[in-house]
């Protein structure tokens, strides 16, 4: 397992070193008048920047947000056993049978990496309910490798690429308890499907042409449907210490205009963090997830690749993150947060030829007021 940090994530993470130490040095008073110091503002009191609707607001606070995140994957695992290039050809063809489609698997992706920008803002009407909404923009890269119609003998290899904006997720927090540091509160959430179902791209076939065909199921922006997203989360704090742990799901309403339905996701995750001092803490996270099974097929999706198979989507997962979050104190830089997360798989389990999760990387600033 290889982390690849480009420039960009070196820029950003040496921008995060910098703010850093903008963050905790305080701004200083010139006009030699004595001001009265503010009150601290806890860097641990957001959780960790990967986990989302994690925190309510006061009456009338407003809170935007961006998120940067990216998900590197490679190489090919069924259930917990990794597959060498020979073992995935040896896999059946689920669409052979139709004009064209050879007996086995014939093209195998090699690496994915989805870039993913989203844009949050929150607004408390009263103490009890804080709304969010979160747009996303993203971008999802695919390489892979053509096998010729029998045999072993690469042929060629490409790359697909869809971008453009993603669902759009609308929720509501709904506070339940708040006793002195021990808070926890519903998540109540719709998944508006405004992202696309239908991208298209050239490949490489195992005849040597080029075709221009839908791409499968990994490669599209949307799920097509209102998703419903329950969930509930629990923060609690003592000193310098502090935790939490958050369940959500993603249910799907029904199948979409081309005739399927991504599968349920359930995922629970717990935290801990320690603060250093006000303006810094660092984190630990645990995140379990279980991804269901396409159910339905878009027609159009079919081809002797892995990730045309509606029945390879999904699968169970379990991954460690650390993190650190920082918030400005004085000046300028007063209430603005900055945070970066890095996660890792700790178990896999696919359901069928997939690749396997690498590594994901969230960085994100938010300023509430």
């Amino acid at each position: 397992m290889t982390l690849r940090f480009s420039a960009g994530r070196n820029g950003l993470l040496a921008a995060t070193c910098v703010a850093a130490l903008a963050f905790a040095v305080p701004a200083s008073a010139h006009d030699g008048i004595d001001h009265s110091k503010p009150a601290e503002i806890r860097a641990d009191s957001h959780a960790p920047i990967g986990v989302m609707g994690d925190h309510m607001h006061k009456e009338g606070e407003i809170m935007f947000s961006y998120r940067y995140k990216r998900m590197d994957m490679s190489d090919v695992r069924d259930g917990t056993d990794d597959l060498s290039n020979a073992e995935v050809l040896a896999t059946p063809n689920r669409f052979f049978g139709n004009p064209g489609q050879p007996p086995r698997l014939r093209i195998i992706p090699t690496e994915m990496v989805m870039d993913m920008h989203m844009l949050g803002a929150m607004y408390a009407p009263n103490d009890y309910l804080t709304l969010m909404v979160m747009g996303m923009y993203m971008k999802k890269e695919m390489d892979h490798i053509t096998f010729n119609p029998a045999g072993t003998t690469q042929i060629g290899g490409f790359t697909t690429v869809t971008e453009g904006f993603g669902d759009t997720r609308i929720s509501g927090l709904v506070r339940i308890l708040d006793d002195n540091n021990a808070k926890v509160h519903l998540n109540i959430g719709v998944s508006l499907p405004t992202g696309s179902i239908k991208e298209e791209d050239t490949i490489l076939t195992p005849l040597g042409t080029t075709a221009n065909v839908r791409l499968p199921y990994p490669m599209q922006l949307g799920s097509g449907t209102v998703d419903i997203l329950p969930g509930v989360t629990y923060s609690d704090r003592t000193g310098d210490i502090s935790w939490g742990a958050q369940a959500m799901a993603t249910l799907r309403s029904g199948r979409n205009s081309e005739e399927y339905k991504l599968g349920n996701i359930a995922e629970a995750t717990t935290w801990a963090a320690y603060q250093f001092a006000p303006w810094i803490s660092t984190s630990v996270r645990l995140k379990a997830e279980s991804i269901g099974k396409v159910s339905g097929q878009d027609a159009r999706i079919m081809g002797p690749v892995q990730t045309a198979d509606p029945s390879n989507i999904g699968g169970r997962f379990l991954e460690a993150g650390l993190g650190v979050n920082l918030v400005g104190q004085d000046g300028f830089i007063r209430g603005h947060r900055l945070a970066i997360e890095a996660s890792m798989p700790v178990v896999q389990d696919l359901n069928g030829p997939q690749m396997k999760r690498d590594w994901t990387l969230t960085a994100g600033w938010q300023y509430a007021f």
